[in-house]
């Protein structure tokens, strides 16, 4: 094997190497980044969620709780109030969601799918109440991940006005709702949780990008790199040592008019061809010796 084809093969093997490594760590940094970026758009989506039932708790329900004493408004509800205010923004970004999913609601469409179910029941088998967030990724029909974002509902006291014992329910609500869901509440019960989900698929894709520009910048570097080092290999050493391994060669055959290679400059090459044409000149003094003690 040439020594052009031994540099190569060693430079293509280092280069596969440390773009392997490099590929496998950025791959990495850049799915962290994406994740954390669609996390820290899910909890700005609780904080907003919260914000409006905090909003409504305070500023909404007082305002109607004259009315409510003959009609049920669920305005005056912080649940409904953050729920439907999500829905109208899903209009215009419709894989963002905001649930607020009870095992057992009054307004049905609070049911919890499966996994929202999965998710509420991981905060129950918590007895200590030491989780208090999850956060949990699946993949939707079409193949999208999806990242969710949770914090668990517990019942209070002010819960239980109204999902507590049937008979102590405000009758406009049970007039609207029926009395077949959603009472039977236990102070400091885990009823349900916040869900915000988020799609992965922008982040990710952008991700995926940056990964194939910087593997494709790297390739860029690496080819560049292979033809200067493939063009000073030749020019500083394999160029010097045919040229000297040809001049070898013909004085081998006994052609001694063979000229002599002096490779300028006083690197590692240029010293082998000082050495070269020295040991030539001693050779060709002790055949001339020997030819002169033949005569």
């Amino acid at each position: 094997m040439k020594l052009r084809q031994k540099f190569n093969r060693g430079l293509v093997a280092t280069f596969a190497l440390g773009l392997g490594g490099a590929g496998y760590y950025s791959h990495e940094l850049l799915q962290r980044n994406a994740e954390e970026e669609v996390l820290q758009n899910a909890r700005i989506m609780m904080v907003a969620a919260s914000s409006i039932r905090d909003y409504t708790a305070g500023e909404i329900r007082p305002l109607l709780k004259e009315k409510m004493e003959t009609e049920f408004h669920p305005q005056s509800v912080p649940a409904y109030a953050a729920t439907t205010n999500f829905e109208t923004m899903s209009k215009a970004f419709p894989d963002y969601t905001y649930r607020e999913a009870t095992l057992n609601p009054t307004n049905m469409r609070n049911r919890p799918n499966q996994a929202e179910d999965d998710i509420i029941k991981m905060f129950r088998a918590d007895k200590e109440g030491k989780v208090t967030e999850l956060v949990t990724k699946r993949t939707d029909v079409n193949g999208n991940v999806l990242l969710s974002l949770s914090r668990k509902f517990v019942a209070t006291k002010p819960c239980l006005v109204c999902h507590g014992k049937v008979d102590d329910a405000p009758k406009p609500m049970l007039a609207k709702y029926g009395a077949a869901n959603g009472f039977g509440w236990m102070e400091g019960e885990v009823i349900g949780a916040q869900i915000v989900t988020v799609p992965m698929s922008v982040p990710l894709g952008r991700a995926r990008h940056v990964l194939l520009l910087f593997i494709g910048s790297l390739a860029g570097i690496f080819g560049a790199i292979f033809l200067v080092l493939n063009l000073l290999l030749h020019l500083i050493v394999i160029r010097p040592v045919v040229k000297m391994a040809g001049i070898a060669s013909a004085v081998s055959l006994g052609n001694r008019d063979a000229p002599e290679y002096v490779k300028p400059g006083d690197d590692e090459v240029a010293s082998l061809s000082e050495s070269f044409n020295r040991m030539r000149r001693s050779m060709d003094s002790a055949l001339d010796m020997l030819e002169g003690d033949g005569r």
